[in-house]
């Protein structure tokens, strides 16, 4: 496993919101030392982290994330949220320059949808103009354009964040005493493994490639040289005004043209080949046969017909989103994002293992990433029929460790027995609401009222805390001249939502703010009302468990299949606080008959919504709702307290460690600190971070954190 010394790393009571740079060890992952960078806790990426979220079965993000948020790898979809799946169209990552010459990247800088075939590929429109300057730029971005905005301390930039008591996470379910501890001290401290759709927890544990005569050998990887693949990778992009491409055979045997057929054909999608004499030498031919489409739909007659249409594999990642790893999957493989399918999405600072699935990509070239990725390991391949869908998951299962713990054994017990037997409060968490001054819920609130200005400006105003530099400046030029071309143009990052709603803006004008805010994404725009549903859903469970306790009363919601029925008196002991849920606000919900409901009721009027009509005049924002059970209990529950000295040492094994055949870690009875491991399943759609706050009581803020104990670490 790959570890880096960490940089500066924020160590707080409950949680380490700092990012680790992992050392560099031998083993499956070792590499070239990185070069050297900024020993500040990550630069302060474009709505730094505002939209960060964790999910599982949730719509795919196409947002920058920031590097600030903390982080967690939890099994989270807003229960309405829609169904599609979209790769994100940013956050792509500058492979570095050392990686092997077979393994280079394509140059496409935004893996998007499949592009129409044009026959005027010269002709640029304006919108096409405007985005390859942005790729130029953000390609050109530099490291000293990032580190301008860590000037500012990270303690000082959150003192405007939210707490817990912000977005109406109040209470606890259990009576023990709380006690400290260190949450994700190392991104390898918080271990995600999926759970499939039959039960079973994905383990990557084989690396051989099956076995299929129809694969092509080894060869097709070392055969052409790096310049051949450079002007292939080209011509595969369009990206130059040659028609095609010509690679003289200079050892002509059928065997050697076979391979350079092969080659060309399996690494680069959309290409065909043919064979040429010219001036008595062989060439082997390169062009493109069905314009644009065939780099989003792999060719269909080189798939056997015998063999499954998609490749399934266990993706083993550190410290990267799925919809990062997907970019850089794509990019690598010089394919469209868009072929990849998964069940659901796992957030970036941890281990994680998930079942992915690619279309007509054969094992042997996925097998071959291996030796070109960093801290990705693929294996346990298989041909299948079908692709994988979201939602498809049963939930996923945590192996964290809590570092440097103060509790005693008798209050580690108390709480984790709790935690087995009642569970926790099935809050959404603070990741759902972002890390500015400006809360996601507010701008979702706005878009719900259909004010349209003010949801402009929320997004774009200027904003006290966690953001500096160009961000700042792009907005201090907003607020200055209200010129969304001139505020676009000391944004060097555009693809962020400030970004693409300036361009949109610039398109639309300021009388068609609607239109504008269109152009960002549409999970994205969503996002931002769904923010709007947890707040209110945070809040009224607070209040029925401030009210009515631990234990169904008449008038709760109750699921039957997909129907919420109420509990009748005669029937509250069938029932208990696990059965019962609540909604999250819409137009196809019902309400508990009980004060709860007045409660959302006066909530919404406060808010100058309508609990009556929650149907938009625009269709997209229209919200139908849903319902959420109220008290998660996990399970498969196991903790034990380690003693250690050394706080850099990894405390349990990962699958990649195993593979390599590290034994696990021996513990002494005795040592400088303690720490918890713990071991729970959960289901889709709920936090982590809500189960380990139930287990120390503390507000898992990074307000509230940095405010209790700010200590930078080298």
């Amino acid at each position: 496993m790959l570890i880096r010394p960490c940089r500066r790393l924020l160590r707080v009571t409950l949680a380490a919101a700092a990012l680790l740079r992992p050392e560099c060890s031998a083993g499956l992952f070792s590499r070239p030392a990185p070069r050297p960078r900024s020993q500040a806790p990550g630069s302060l990426k474009c709505f730094l982290g505002a939209l960060k979220m964790e999910m599982s079965e949730m719509t795919g993000m196409s947002l920058k994330r920031g590097c600030l948020a903390i982080e967690d790898d939890d099994s989270v979809a807003p229960a309405d949220e829609t169904k599609k799946q979209k790769v994100s169209e940013f956050c792509l990552t500058q492979r570095q320059s050392e990686l092997q010459n077979d393994c280079l990247p394509s140059r496409e800088n935004e893996p998007g949808p499949p592009e129409p075939a044009s026959a005027e590929r010269g002709k640029m429109t304006s919108d096409d103009q405007l985005e390859e300057e942005e790729e130029a730029e953000e390609d050109g971005l530099s490291e000293e354009g990032e580190e301008e905005e860590e000037a500012e301390s990270f303690a000082d930039m959150m003192k405007h964040g939210l707490t817990e008591l912000d977005v109406g996470i109040t209470k606890f379910v259990s009576s023990h005493q709380g006690f400290s501890g260190i949450l994700k001290e190392r991104y390898s401290d918080f271990v995600v493994h999926e759970i499939g759709k039959d039960g079973q927890i994905s383990h990557l544990d084989d690396l051989s490639i099956p076995v299929d005569e129809e694969d092509p050998s080894e060869d097709v990887f070392t055969v052409l040289t790096s310049e051949e693949k450079q002007q292939l990778e080209e011509l595969q992009l369009f990206k130059n005004k040659e028609a095609s491409v010509a690679i003289e055979v200079i050892e002509d045997t059928k065997e050697k043209r076979t391979i350079i057929h092969q080659a060309i054909k399996s690494l680069y999608p959309g290409l065909e080949t043919k064979t040429e004499d010219r001036e008595g030498r062989k060439y082997i031919v390169a062009y493109h046969a069905a314009g644009k489409k065939a780099l989003a739909n792999p060719r269909k007659h080189s798939w056997p017909k015998s063999r499954g249409s998609y490749c399934h594999f266990v993706l083993y990642k550190e410290n990267k989103d799925t919809m990062d790893a997907i970019n850089v999957l794509s990019k690598y493989l010089r394919v469209k994002p868009n072929i990849f399918s998964y069940m659901g999405t796992k957030d970036k600072r941890a281990i994680t293992v998930q079942e992915i699935a690619v279309l007509k990509i054969t094992a042997q070239r996925l097998a071959h990433l291996n030796k070109c990725l960093m801290n990705f390991k693929l294996g346990n391949f298989s041909y299948q029929k079908n692709p994988l869908k979201l939602g498809e998951l049963q939930g996923n299962h945590f192996t964290v460790v809590l570092r440097n713990i103060t509790g005693t054994d008798d209050q580690v017990q108390q709480a984790m027995n709790s935690l087995k037997e009642i569970g926790f409060i099935n809050y959404y968490g603070m990741q759902r609401f972002g890390t500015t001054a400006v809360p996601t819920y507010q701008v979702g609130r706005a878009i719900l009222q259909n004010s349209w200005t003010e949801v402009m400006d929320l997004i774009l105003k200027p904003r006290s805390g966690a953001e500096k530099g160009y961000l700042v400046k792009c907005r201090e030029e907003w607020a200055k001249t209200k010129d969304p071309a001139a505020a676009l143009r000391k944004l060097p990052v555009k693809r962020c939502v400030e970004g693409q709603l300036l361009r949109g803006l610039s398109k639309y004008g300021m009388k068609n703010i609607v239109s504008a805010f269109g152009i960002i994404p549409r999970n994205n725009r969503l996002m931002y009302i769904h923010s709007y549903q947890s707040y209110v859903w945070n809040n009224m469970v607070s209040k029925r468990i401030e009210d009515y306790g631990l234990k169904p009363v008449p008038g709760d919601l109750v699921l039957k299949g997909a129907t919420a029925t109420y509990i009748e008196d005669k029937d509250v002991n069938n029932y208990s606080i696990h059965d019962v849920v609540m909604p999250l606000p819409g137009f196809d919900v019902i309400y508990p008959k009980h004060k709860i409901s007045e409660a959302y009721r006066e909530m919404l009027t406060a808010d100058n919504l309508d609990i009556d009509n929650m149907r938009h005049k625009i269709r997209d924002y229209s919200l139908s709702g849903a319902y959420r059970k109220i008290i998660i209990r996990p399970q498969n529950v196991s903790w034990e307290v380690v003693a250690y000295d050394d706080p850099k040492i990894p405390l349990f094994n990962t699958d990649v460690d195993n593979l390599e055949g590290k034994p696990p870690p021996v513990f002494a009875s005795e040592g400088k600190y303690r720490a918890l491991k713990m071991d729970f399943s959960l289901p889709p759609s709920t936090y982590a971070t809500m189960a380990i706050r139930e287990v120390l009581k503390m507000d898992t803020s990074i307000k509230n954190q940095t405010q209790m104990n700010t200590t930078w670490l080298r």
